[in-house]
């Protein structure tokens, strides 16, 4: 009785799995999302796929710089060998791999028209057909109805300086808490609160690795932030970063994954005087009125002008080195979960498992009597045929 309830139990889980997959074909076969042939290919053959938002275009730099970064940062992920997929909408309709005629079109757009768009925006931006730059929170959530494990940013958003006056809190942090995909970037950006951000993605259960020398966190425009914040996991190369995003999506485990980055050394800038820019930009956010999701990319320009062109550079130089490692993350992930498929099906083949599950097919003992005590042969039956 106890096998069988094993047996029944096993059968259920396997059903979940099944509808969990229709459910997501359902998603995907939405006409409002639509894939690239590059990306479309990619899904078909398993090759390793880099998804990127777009609200770096829309709401992040200035044109021509935004489209100039936007093309750069596809043409990285490519030379790696890996797939570029900036996720945008436009005209109400999600793409998945945006062309360069669609890229101009986010860069060129108006950003008070265009929407800056996290999960809460989707439904309506794609209802009134209207055109959006995703940010973390989108993108990681359409890659997800997608199977796309890993994503590359700038950096993400967190807790607002202020917060405990104003609750002002990215929905970035809330996605990345039950949105398994990963997401490589510099870190939080530096006009935020990095501490308490790293305080909330530890509530989230939210696993925060930094790749490279050190443990201390970077601080978008600076390999470090001004207090020297440390974080508890750290791994030296793309390598074993693929090894955790590997484990974590076996475990199963629903929630994302943020691999911190340092911005190359030859673009950082000083923590000390980058403190004092954004304290300064703040205060004039502050005297115009600046709120909720304006904030970010009205600091951002201020922090161009007050650096006189710096941080857009240094903006540019860590977006693209973020994209780079992203693509070797997702070309070892690739790898190991190939040569992982092998390993399993070698397995099945020389070793049977106990217990099997049949779904879908059923077997039926039959039992005929016959009413007649005397079985008579009919005279066809009874010739010899092995003349």
């Amino acid at each position: 009785m106890k096998m069988q309830w094993m047996n029944f139990r096993r059968f259920l889980e396997a059903v979940k799995k099944i509808n969990s997959l229709n459910k997501r074909q359902v998603s995907i076969n939405c006409k409002t999302v639509v894939c690239s042939s590059d990306v479309e290919l990619a899904k078909k053959n398993g090759l390793p796929i880099v998804a990127l938002e777009s609200t770096i275009i829309t709401h992040g730099m200035p044109y021509p710089d935004n489209l100039k970064t936007a093309i750069q940062v596809e043409n990285v992920v490519r030379k790696k060998g890996a797939v570029p997929a900036t996720i945008g909408i436009l005209n109400g309709q999600i793409h998945v791999g945006l062309n360069n005629e669609q890229l101009q079109t986010l860069a060129k757009s108006d950003s008070i028209k265009t929407i800056k768009c996290s999960r809460r925006d989707i439904s309506t931006v794609v209802a009134q057909k209207l055109n959006g730059g995703t940010t973390v929170s989108a993108t990681m959530l359409i890659a997800n109805l997608l199977d796309l494990p890993i994503m590359a940013t700038g950096g993400i958003g967190g807790v607002h300086r202020g917060a405990e006056q104003t609750f002002d809190i990215s929905t970035d942090l809330v996605e990345l808490g039950h949105t398994p995909v990963a997401v490589v970037c510099s870190g939080v950006k530096s006009i935020l609160d990095i501490e308490k951000t790293l305080e909330y993605l530890e509530t989230q259960g939210v696993p925060v690795v930094k790749i490279g020398k050190t443990d201390y966190f970077p601080a978008f425009y600076c390999t470090e932030t001004f207090q020297r914040t440390k974080v508890l996991h750290t791994v030296s190369n793309s390598q074993e970063a693929a090894k955790i995003l590997k484990a974590q999506r076996e475990l199963g485990l629903q929630t994302g994954l943020l691999f911190a980055v340092p911005i190359p050394e030859e673009y950082a800038l000083d923590s000390k005087e980058m403190e004092l820019a954004i304290c300064n930009a703040l205060e004039s956010a502050k005297s115009k009125n600046i709120s909720g999701k304006n904030v970010t990319p009205f600091l951002l320009k201020e922090l161009n002008k007050i650096t006189h062109g710096q941080s857009l550079r240094a903006n540019m130089a860590l977006i693209e080195n973020n994209a780079s490692v992203a693509a070797e993350i997702a070309m070892n992930l690739t790898e190991k979960c190939s040569q992982s498929s092998l390993n399993n099906a070698s397995k099945c083949t020389l070793t049977a498992e106990r217990n099997p599950i049949v779904i879908g097919g059923a077997l039926m003992d039959t039992t005929l009597q016959v009413k007649e005590s005397e079985i008579k042969v009919s005279q066809i039956l009874s010739q010899d045929y092995t003349k």
